[in-house]
């Protein structure tokens, strides 16, 4: 597995201008509308990264979710960690919906 380049991470960026980050790793931060919602969305997130035996470090600070995805054996961002954002991205978009945002 290599680490990607900002060239091939920029299109994910430049999709969702909420992730953050470069080939060190990416960043997202999301407010549930309360601490049983953000609850809601780790455990959905936990299926995904099971399917993909890939996890991401995520902080919970009562309503508000830190994910930080990054392929520690890589060193680095690789095509994993863009399939596990876009994957999140995902149930952060239905949960939004749920919230009326």
């Amino acid at each position: 597995m290599r680490i990607l380049e900002q060239e091939e991470i920029s299109p994910l960026l430049a999709d969702h201008p909420e992730w953050t980050g470069g080939a060190e790793h990416l960043a997202r931060v999301f407010t549930a509308a309360d601490f049983p919602a953000a609850i809601a969305v780790v455990d959905n997130v936990a299926v995904i990264a099971e399917e993909l035996n890939h996890h991401p470090d995520i902080d919970i600070r009562w309503r508000t979710l830190r994910f930080c995805l990054s392929t520690h054996s890589a060193g680095g961002v690789t095509d994993l960690d863009l399939e596990l954002a876009r994957r999140i991205e995902d149930v952060l978009a239905t949960q939004a919906r749920a919230q009326g945002r």
